[in-house]
């Protein structure tokens, strides 16, 4: 076999093959026995038939057809491997020449991995939020956990603001009362804004055992976005109670003894999410600022593929989770179908930058994967997923998606290393120290802001189907 690279631009070559006859044979005798165990002819048993019998039978032509099709992948392969392309996605073939006992030539043009040269990203400087937590963080925090621990008790008297009503609800759209929309029992608190438009209004001031009907958008279930006549009727009304906060309210919603305690536990913890976020922001504005210093160009087709990806995942998956439209998100977003078509085409180009830079990085700095690193990524997706851990891996193992992992904590090191060569500076103008937190949890975290930002790039280097 011979096969010569023509470079067609930076992320696409077309490799010409040429594959003299006898190298055909295995596939020859293939194709004469698969079209053996297809066919009967009379006088002979099944599988037994002559070659030159199918011949005359079926045709030359379709032996070398059936030949050729389980050939040209191990060849296409070959000469990836011989030319040490790293390809994506799948080839355009195209058979320029079969002659029988002769000669098989196929042209294939594939999308391939630009090469990148990664420039120096020690002098990358960047600015995040600083670390503050205020007194009235913490008063915010306290109020909150009252909130959780607060009691209600019924009242003889007009709902008001603040107040838990039980209540009935029944919608209808065009004058029928929808399957899924009719609910009673349910509890609701004055002023959440957990429920419908336009309900806060309607429930306010009224008394147990009266009812009204308004006019609501429905935010989900089969009606979803649709104006519908809601009547909602109030069972009770009771008034929320929020415990004392002094010690004894410390004692009952926490470990602490006291509230100046469970005070000083809140600042804490404040601080750590702050530190978080802070960590957070800093590895996003290193990354786009690296983006900006690297040439990268990327594959048109492989662009479109992610754009469609990206669409598919919105429109089909969290979309209809929530039972909204693409342009009814649109219409709620306040955006165009335009704007939307180049926010998604930006975020594909970025993602698949965001991969190929970080990629490079990886084998520029020989950066590995350990088991503990894996397995500490795979805890962080399982919560995030909303799976346990092992659901988590028993999905991942069967669907495939181990290297996947291995690729985003990889990615998670390369970008902690230009992290940590970095500059990262507060809004106070204070250098603000990354290298709190171990190497394994950096790397768990810059793999989850290196897996959000990047594409899912498909490599071919590695396929055995038909090309």
């Amino acid at each position: 076999m011979k096969s010569a690279v023509e470079n067609l631009n930076p992320t696409r070559v077309r490799l010409t093959v040429e594959v003299p006859f006898e190298e055909l044979k295995d596939s020859l005798d293939a194709a004469y026995k698969k079209i053996n165990q297809q066919v009967t002819v009379k006088g002979f048993r099944k599988g037994k038939i002559p070659a030159r019998v199918i011949d005359q039978r079926f045709g030359r032509g379709a032996v070398l057809e059936e030949a050729v099709n389980d050939a040209l992948p191990k060849f296409y392969t070959e000469a990836v491997n011989e030319a040490e392309l790293n390809v994506l996605g799948q080839p355009e073939v195209d058979i320029t020449e079969l002659k029988d006992n002769e000669l098989l030539a196929f042209t294939a043009e594939v999308d391939v991995r630009p090469a990148i040269e990664i420039p120096d990203y020690s002098g990358i400087e960047v600015e995040v939020d600083a670390v503050e937590v205020t007194d009235e963080d913490v008063e915010k925090s306290v109020e909150q956990l009252r909130e959780r621990f607060a009691s209600t008790s019924p009242v003889e008297r007009a709902a008001e603001d603040g107040d838990v009503v039980t209540i009935d609800l029944e919608a209808k759209v065009d004058g029928e009362v929808l399957e899924d929309g009719v609910a009673n029992g349910v509890s609701y608190t004055i002023g959440s804004g957990e429920l419908l438009d336009g309900i806060d209004d309607a429930v306010k001031g009224l008394s147990a055992d009266e009812e009204v009907t308004f006019a609501s958008e429905l935010k989900g279930g089969s009606a979803a976005g649709r104006e519908a006549e809601v009547t909602v009727k109030v069972t009770q009304v009771a008034s929320r109670e929020l415990p004392e906060p002094d010690d004894e309210f410390a004692q009952l919603a926490s470990e602490f003894d006291t509230l100046d305690e469970l005070k000083a536990d809140s600042r804490k913890r404040l601080a750590n999410m702050k530190q978080f976020d802070q960590a957070t922001q800093a590895q996003e504005r290193v990354l786009e600022k690296l983006l900006e210093l690297v040439e990268v160009p990327v594959p048109e087709k492989l662009l479109e593929d992610e754009i469609n990806t990206r669409k598919h995942n919105l429109e089909h998956h969290q979309l209809g989770q929530m039972g909204l439209t693409l342009d009814k998100y649109l219409e709620i977003q306040g955006k165009t179908a335009e704007e939307f078509e180049t926010e998604t085409r930006e975020a594909a180009v970025k993602g698949i930058k965001t991969q190929f830079v970080l990629d490079e990085l990886v084998k520029q700095e020989k950066l590995n994967v350990n088991q503990d690193e894996l397995t500490e990524h795979l805890m962080r997706r399982a919560a995030s997923s909303g799976m346990s851990p092992d659901q988590f891996a028993q999905a991942v193992v069967e669907q495939g998606q181990v290297p996947l992992l291995v690729g985003e904590v990889a990615r998670g090191k390369a970008l902690a290393v230009v992290v940590e060569a970095a500059t990262v500076k507060d809004t106070n103008g204070e250098i603000v120290d990354l290298d709190d937190e171990d190497e394994t949890g950096e790397a768990g975290q810059a793999g989850e802001a290196a897996a959000e930002q990047s594409a899912e790039v498909t490599e071919g280097d590695k396929q055995d189907d038909e090309a």
